[in-house]
């Protein structure tokens, strides 16, 4: 690839400005006197559980059946402390289960309810989680009396199942699996405002630069929110086209469609009510700002009647949306689309709509008095499934048609709730839908090759004329597509011969098809998947004896090959990598982020520590793993030999590093400081190992006296590791 400048944008929530930081707003930013439990972070992860600790054999002897029904009489026990509405804890458990989801996006997975993330800062405390810190403690008694056969990420989705269904409501099924983790994941950007939502802060977009202009990989609107503003573009209830534009982003860009996106919408609210029947000005600090006395509960209300049942303050927005809010019924499409609705304000004053002169049947009961009937509301998010045209055309089909809408809706919430498990090996537990559905990214078994055809297919590949270039990163762009975020991507598979990965230009598309093409005629009864892994074993290999070495590569095959019908290819195109800084690639999309940043970003993805992802740096460099024959970085005279040779001369003092003119100090060329002579030519991918110190203390190691053996035999871990990420069926299959 040819050198390129590079403009970085991004600072404001437009897009524009100074590069943004990776990580954006920390904890301690919103909450400065927290307790700094991060300072022990160095001493490993907090985990009382120990890292051996294996949560899907503890799920498996779960009695399941029991804990379902505890869940069940838990619905209608009505708590003096936190009372339930109508009777019915359902709507309560169903939002808890529908935020700790919604925080999902596609762009780089994170979010979503795989960790048990919402029990901590700053979901724990984001104004759109409001009062759910409250849904959680009344699952403490059954969390307590199931202990770690039962995670608090799967009692999470499974008390919002349970919720649906002792309301007689649809479920599509529910699968377990998601083990929780003990502290915040640090590594997700939320975003770089410095308010909240409805403290006078803009939405992320602006009419003149639209959605694509939301930083990074973010999907909500403003920042403490799960999708949009209720009330409108921020807050403007009369902005119908920014209003149905909002929703449309934010849920495409946590994987739903428009059917999905009005079945979810008209399904939640079906059930239950919003709260605004108070004074918000009376609520105190959200639980990571609150003080000792409340013992992790936020938004405790200094009035009298202590803010709870008829006086709970949540969002602001006061009613139900249907005139039988603890029950599953046809009623939402109705009372929306046959009423004319008005602009009103709940006594929190927040804008709402309220049906015109409405029929005493279509009205609902008060929460706490059943005797008393009161007017259904809707938000303004609600009216755009009445007056954007596409989602009218969806909500009529579902008003004429309520099995169409059932089937849609638990689907969707399905999806909605286990999208980010990965595989569906993954998932546990008897109600795992036996269907296999194309967003769960399915794989055929693969059969495990003999030892035999493997020794076999090696000489082939061996002899095939195929370069270690070729083959290294054709292996590698395979199995790097990874994300420990929502298991998606790997080699397993081997989609990097189908669309879309086989036409993205990080993956050079004339190159990949000779090779696979090579693959495909040489592979005879193994997997692509196995034979593209196995590639990458025999160019390394040949690698490490050029280098006057020895190290045997492990291989471990098994793989299963998807088909393009399996594939989704719209939902695998927003993987395409921007910028990758291991095959030293950035492509013509500018950037929000400096490309070392954003290799930080692509390591923690993979899983990978600072000393794996230094050393694999260093090995693609000298294997000729950039992208095209893009020279930077390269840093060796041996190229295609596995060599400590990045290290050894990016550290050396006989040259000077100067950036290239007109490259926006993305272009740096070296120069021989006796001789005066150019030498090398790197990026800041490449550079950022030796200006940075920490980075730099591990290049050292490889490139000290000695370090080479250890470079190799680092290397090849690395690597494996990586080529392996995703086989989950060698893991999960003994619990199935």
């Amino acid at each position: 690839m040819d050198a390129k400048t590079v403009t970085l944008g991004g600072g404001c929530p437009m897009g524009h400005g100074e590069p943004r930081s990776l990580l954006g707003r920390t904890n301690k930013d919103w909450w400065p006197e927290m307790l700094a439990t991060e300072i022990l972070n160095p001493n490993g992860a907090s985990n009382p559980l120990g890292a051996d600790f294996d949560y899907a054999a503890a799920f498996k002897a779960l009695d399941y059946p029991a804990l379902k029904a505890d869940l069940q009489a838990l619905m209608t026990d009505s708590q003096p402390w936190w009372p339930a509405d109508y009777g019915h804890y359902g709507p309560f458990f169903i939002r808890m289960a529908w935020h700790a989801a919604g925080t999902y996006r596609t762009a780089d997975g994170r979010g979503g309810a795989n960790s048990g993330q919402q029990r901590f800062a700053p979901l724990d405390s984001w104004p759109d989680n409001g009062n759910l810190d409250k849904a959680r403690r009344l699952l403490w008694p059954i969390k307590q009396k199931y202990g770690q056969n039962i995670s608090w990420a799967d009692l999470f989705i499974l008390a919002g199942n349970v919720a649906i269904e002792s309301m007689g409501g649809p479920i599509f099924g529910f699968g377990g699996g998601r083990a929780d983790v003990f502290e915040p994941e640090r590594d997700i950007f939320w975003g770089a405002e410095d308010k909240w939502v409805n403290q006078g802060v803009q939405t992320r977009i602006s009419p003149e630069h639209g959605m694509h202009e939301i930083e990074g990989p973010l999907a909500a609107i403003q920042m403490g929110l799960i999708y949009v503003n209720p009330e409108g573009p921020g807050g403007n209830p009369h902005d119908d086209a920014g209003m149905a534009r909002d929703m449309k982003e934010t849920f495409k860009r946590m994987a739903m469609d428009d059917e999905e996106t009005v079945a979810l919408t008209a399904g939640g609210h079906t059930f239950g009510k919003c709260h605004g029947n108070g004074d918000a000005s009376t609520l105190g600090k959200a639980p990571s700002g609150g003080d000792f006395a409340a013992q992790g509960f936020g938004w405790v209300s200094t009035e009298e009647h202590g803010g709870i049942g008829e006086h709970t303050v949540t969002s602001g927005i006061e009613g139900s949306w249907t005139n039988m809010p603890d029950k599953w019924t046809e009623n939402y499409f109705r009372l929306l689309l046959d009423y004319e609705y008005e602009l009103t304000k709940s006594p929190a004053g927040a804008h709402q709509w309220t049906p015109i002169n409405p029929k005493e049947e279509d009205m609902a009961p008060a929460a706490w008095d059943s005797s008393k009937k009161v007017p259904t509301i809707m938000t303004t998010a609600d009216m755009q499934l009445k007056r954007d045209p596409a989602y009218r055309k969806i909500s009529e089909k579902f008003r004429n048609d309520h099995a169409a809408f059932k089937d849609a809706f638990a689907r969707a919430w399905f999806k909605l709730t286990h999208r980010d498990m990965g595989p569906k090996v993954r998932y546990l537990g008897p109600e795992v839908p036996q269907e296999d559905l194309i967003w769960q990214d399915p794989i055929p078994a693969g059969t495990q090759p003999s030892d035999s055809d493997v020794t076999a297919l090696r000489k082939k590949i061996a002899d095939s004329g195929l370069t270690v270039s070729q083959l290294v990163k054709t292996a590698w762009a395979s199995a790097s597509t990874y994300r420990k975020s929502d298991f998606r991507g790997g080699a397993n598979g081997a989609r990097l011969a189908l669309a879309p990965q086989k036409d993205w230009a990080v993956n050079e598309p004339a190159m990949l098809a000779k090779v696979i093409d090579v693959l495909n005629g040489l592979r005879g009864s193994m997997s692509l998947a196995d034979a593209i892994v196995l590639g990458g074993v025999v160019g390394l290999e040949k690698a490490i004896k050029d280098a006057g070495a020895s190290c045997d590569v492990p291989f471990i095959g098994g793989r299963g090959d998807a088909t393009q019908d399996q594939t989704d290819v719209e939902s695998f195109a927003v993987m395409e990598p921007e910028a990758d800084a291991f095959r030293n690639y950035v492509g013509d999309k500018r950037l929000a982020v400096k490309v070392e940043e954003m290799m930080i970003d692509k390591a923690s993805l993979l899983g990978l520590s600072v000393p794996e992802m230094t050393v694999l740096i260093g090995g693609l460099r000298v294997l000729g793993a950039n992208h095209g024959e893009r020279g930077h970085g390269h840093l060796t005279k041996r190229s295609g030999q596995l060599t400590n040779d990045f290290f050894v001369h990016l550290l050396g003092m006989t040259t000077v590093w100067n950036a290239v003119d007109g490259s926006d100090d993305q272009e740096y060329v070296a120069f021989d400081r006796k001789a005066g002579h150019e030498t090398w030519r790197a990026t800041r991918a490449d550079l950022v190992f030796g200006s940075n110190a920490e980075l730099r203390a591990v290049c050292e190691v490889y490139a000290q006296t000695g370090g080479d053996a250890k470079f190799i035999k680092d290397f090849v871990a690395a690597w494996t590791k990586v080529m392996n990420a995703d086989r989950f069926d060698l893991t999960y299959a003994k619990y199935q």
